[in-house]
C-alpha cells in the first residue's frame, strides 16, 4: 500500500494577506519529500486541481513540467480533487441546468489532467474526488429530492469519468448536501447506481462525525459519553454500510469537535496524528475501512490535514509523525 500526502492543506482555509497565507505546491512537495521515518518516505501526493496549485486549464507543456518536478522528488501522483465548487470551475450539483453543467465540466477538466499525468507516467493509480458542492441547507426542505438531483449530476459526471478510464469518489463530509449523514450517503450512492465508477471516499475525521449525527441527529449511532464497546458496535455498522463503496481513503485524526466556514456548515476538525485529544485509534479504524481494499482498486492511502495552522504545516516533525502513523497502518494491513 503506497503512502501519500495531500497537497490541499496548503490551500484549504488559507487566505492571502493574513497570518495563514496559502502554501505553494513547491513548498508542500518539499515538506513531503523531506519527511522520513526509519528509512520510510512518502511515496506520492494527491493534488488539488485549482489555483494557486494547479490551473484547471493548464497547458500540456506546463503540466508535463509539473509532473517532471514531482517525479524528480521521488513522488508519484495519486488521486485528484476536481474543482467542483462555485467560484472554481464547477457549481452546485443540485442547482440549475447551467450550474450542473459547470459541475460536470469540472470533472471533465480533471479527467483531462488525469490522462496527461497517466501518459507522463507519474500517475498509475488513484481516483478523482468530488462532493455535491452544495451546503446542507439546500437539502433541508426535502432530503429525497436533493439526493435525486445530486445523483443525476453524479451519474452524468460518472459517465464522463468512465469515458476517460477514471473513477469518482464522493467525499463523506457532513457539510455537503446529500452527503451529510451516513444514511444519506448510502442513499446517494445507491441512487447514482454506478458502483464500478462512482464510489465513496472515506476520511477518518469526517466519517467519525457520521457516528455523532452532526447535521443529522436522527441518524446518530453514538451518544455523548459512549463506551468503547458502544463505539465498536457503531463503527461496525458504519463500516458495513459504506466500506463496500469505498474506493479512496484518507487517514486522519479528529478530536470530536466541529467547525464551519463559508459553505462548510459544520465539518470535521482534523488534528495532528499524535493529538492527545484525538478520538480515534488510527491504525485500528483504518484497518477496518481497508479490509478488501485491493479488490476495490485501492492502491494508496493519503493523509488529510485540512485546517492545520501554517506553523504546524511548516514543522518537519508534523510530517514525520504523520508518516509514522501511516506506516503503522500499512504494516497492519
Amino acid at each position: 500500500m503506497k503512502l501519500h500526502n495531500a497537497m490541499w492543506p496548503g490551500l484549504v482555509g488559507k487566505e492571502p494577506g493574513t497570518d495563514h497565507p496559502p502554501i505553494s505546491l513547491d513548498r508542500m512537495l518539499e515538506l513531503t519529500a523531506n519527511a522520513k521515518v526509519d528509512g520510510r518516505k512518502f511515496d506520492g501526493v494527491d493534488l488539488f486541481l485549482f489555483h494557486p496549485h494547479t490551473d484547471p486549464d493548464i497547458s500540456d507543456d506546463a503540466l508535463k513540467a509539473m509532473a517532471d518536478k514531482i517525479a524528480a522528488k521521488g513522488l508519484a501522483v495519486g488521486s485528484l480533487v476536481a474543482p467542483v465548487w462555485p467560484g472554481t470551475v464547477g457549481d452546485s450539483a443540485m442547482g440549475t441546468v447551467e450550474q450542473r453543467r459547470k459541475f460536470v465540466d469540472a470533472v471533465r477538466k480533471a479527467c483531462r489532467i488525469a490522462r496527461l499525468l497517466n501518459e507522463h507516467g507519474v500517475r498509475r493509480y488513484g481516483v478523482i474526488r468530488i462532493d455535491s458542492a452544495t451546503g446542507t441547507k439546500a437539502a433541508a426542505k426535502s432530503e429525497s429530492a436533493a439526493i435525486k438531483a445530486i445523483a443525476a449530476t453524479f451519474r452524468e459526471a460518472g459517465m464522463v469519468a468512465a469515458g476517460h478510464g477514471e473513477r469518482l469518489a464522493a467525499e463523506g463530509e457532513v457539510c455537503w448536501a446529500g452527503m451529510h449523514s451516513w444514511k444519506a450517503m448510502v442513499g446517494l450512492l445507491e441512487a447514482v447506481d454506478l458502483p464500478g465508477t462512482v464510489g465513496f471516499q472515506a476520511d477518518l475525521a469526517h466519517t467519525y462525525l457520521y457516528l455523532l449525527g452532526v447535521n443529522s441527529p436522527k441518524t446518530a449511532l453514538l451518544k455523548p459519553g459512549y463506551s468503547q464497546a458502544q463505539f465498536d458496535k457503531a463503527y461496525a455498522k458504519l463500516i458495513a454500510a459504506l466500506r463496500p463503496w469505498t474506493i479512496d481513503f484518507h487517514v486522519a485524526q479528529n478530536d470530536g469537535t466541529v467547525h464551519g466556514t463559508g459553505s462548510h456548515d459544520k465539518t470535521g476538525r482534523h488534528c495532528p496524528a499524535d493529538d492527545p485529544k484525538g478520538k480515534l485509534d488510527i491504525t485500528a479504524c483504518s484497518k477496518l475501512w481497508l479490509e478488501g481494499a485491493a479488490e476495490r482498486g485501492i492502491r494508496h492511502i493519503c493523509w488529510d490535514g485540512c485546517m492545520f495552522p501554517n506553523a504546524t504545516l511548516e514543522n518537519p516533525r508534523t510530517w514525520n509523525t504523520i508518516l509514522g502513523a501511516m506506516d503503522k497502518v500499512r504494516k497492519a494491513l
